[in-house]
């Protein structure tokens, strides 16, 4: 017979340890998968990086639109500690093993760090329309104290919305296999080893992904819509291009958060018939991209970083 005490987690209800395949179909490739994945991480830590340093030894980017940077630059740097660690892990060493409370505290600051990632988007939009329709009045809306009441709001609305997700997989008996087919921790991944009903979990999931993805989209289209109408007010040809132009690198960045995300979601949806490791790699990527692309395409298209950046790198003094 077996002890009472075990019977709980030879059964399964509660498992102690879930294992990540990594990608699936190319565990011979994963050594060469991992020189490409280990680039993308050091450039995402090298550039977020960078972009902090750069931002808080320069006065004269202490501005909101630069404060709403800072915010992004540490999301970024949360989305891809909280990944890639694991992930070159199994990679390099096979070390798939992850405990299930481990599990699910990398699920939470996985998917409230990239709602987060959404609603600074939003509000870097928001920071465009003022400067841009409100001019005059940009100093006095956008005050340290709204800044900081957004980026508050931003991290509360990421976490009420996932704090209910641990609590939710918990709940679940896994009586059928601890072998989740990801390189990380995903919500759904975890799910569909569960060996009961999980039809409110996976519309937990969906209702919170259409919110999100939805709201901010809507407010973010908006935000452009009324910019739009003011540029195309101005007078000359001259000014419209140069109001346009201070919107480049946060339209850079929209398109590097979502696109990702909505070929991601539209795959794991829709792409039945597409192969599992392609699934993988295509949710790797919108995790990965951001974190890489954004001070990246901040560094380039933006004059006071980049000329800091040139500085830094020559070696000279600010």
């Amino acid at each position: 017979l077996i002890p009472s005490k075990n019977k709980k987690t030879i059964t399964g209800i509660d498992p102690s340890v879930f294992f990540l395949t990594g990608i699936p179909g190319l565990e011979a490739l994963h050594l060469w998968i991992s020189i490409p994945f280990c680039s993308v991480f050091i450039v995402a830590l090298l550039g977020n990086c960078t972009l902090l340093y750069v931002i808080k030894t320069e006065p004269s980017l202490h501005k909101p639109m630069f404060y709403f940077l800072i915010m992004l630059a540490v999301i970024d740097l949360v989305l891809s500690t909280t990944t890639m660690p694991k992930i070159l892990s199994i990679f390099w060493f096979n070390s798939r093993g992850i405990s299930f409370n481990a599990c699910l505290v990398q699920m939470f600051f996985l998917h409230s760090f990239s709602i987060m990632q959404s609603a600074l988007l939003l509000a870097m939009a928001f920071d465009r329309y003022v400067a841009i329709c409100n001019p005059l009045r940009y100093a006095t809306i956008l005050t340290n104290s709204v800044i900081a009441k957004i980026g508050l709001a931003a991290l509360t609305r990421a976490v009420l919305l996932m704090v209910p997700l641990p609590f939710l997989l918990r709940r679940l008996p896994y009586c059928r296999s601890h072998v989740i087919s990801h390189c990380y921790c995903e919500h759904m991944a975890v799910v569909n080893l569960a060996c009961a009903n999980t039809k409110f979990n996976n519309i937990y999931g969906i209702v919170v992904a259409l919110f999100i993805v939805g709201l901010d989209l809507m407010f973010i289209s908006l935000s452009y819509v009324k910019i739009l109408r003011a540029v195309l007010s101005l007078a000359s040809k001259e000014e419209q291009l140069k109001a346009l132009g201070t919107c480049g690198s946060h339209l850079c960045a929209i398109l590097v958060v979502y696109t990702p995300v909505v070929l991601s979601s539209t795959i794991h949806r829709f792409g039945h018939q597409v192969a599992p490791h392609v699934r993988i790699l295509m949710a790797n990527f919108y995790l990965l991209f951001p974190p890489m692309m954004n001070p990246i395409v901040y560094g380039v298209k933006t004059k006071q970083i980049r000329d800091r950046v040139l500085l830094l790198v020559r070696g000279e003094s600010f």
